[in-house]
């Protein structure tokens, strides 16, 4: 697969994370609960297949630039998606933190842009 292919699946993927994360967000804010959420599966469906091409596309990418090999500037940028991977597992906990996640998974989602736009 080209380099181009796997950097549209992994856009497609953070696109579909956030949506999911903003669902789930917002939901929180507006004081539901996981119980009351009636879009649940489809909401962390949409999330976890986002996660998923995030990574796969990720790794596709820096195999076919890097042969595989994983350079420093890739850790920063995994341990930001890991926490994007994680946000419903506290969101499901407490849905108040929706509020705080509001502001954070931007943050996080610019910090892995920046480590893999300026990684020379």
């Amino acid at each position: 697969m080209s380099y181009e292919l796997f950097l549209v699946l992994h856009i497609f993927g953070i696109v579909l994370l956030f949506m999911g994360l903003g669902g789930l967000a917002f939901h929180g804010i507006a004081g539901g609960t996981r119980e009351t959420n009636p879009a649940r599966g489809l909401v962390s469906a949409t999330h976890g297949v986002g996660t998923l091409l995030i990574v796969a596309a990720g790794f596709g990418m820096l195999g076919v630039k890097y042969g595989g090999a994983m350079p420093g500037w890739v850790h920063p940028k995994l341990l930001a998606w890991i926490c994007l991977a994680a946000a419903p597992a506290l969101l499901a906990r407490k849905p108040g933190a929706g509020r705080v996640l509001w502001i954070v998974a931007p943050l996080l989602g610019l910090l892995a842009a920046y480590f893999g736009l300026n990684h020379k």
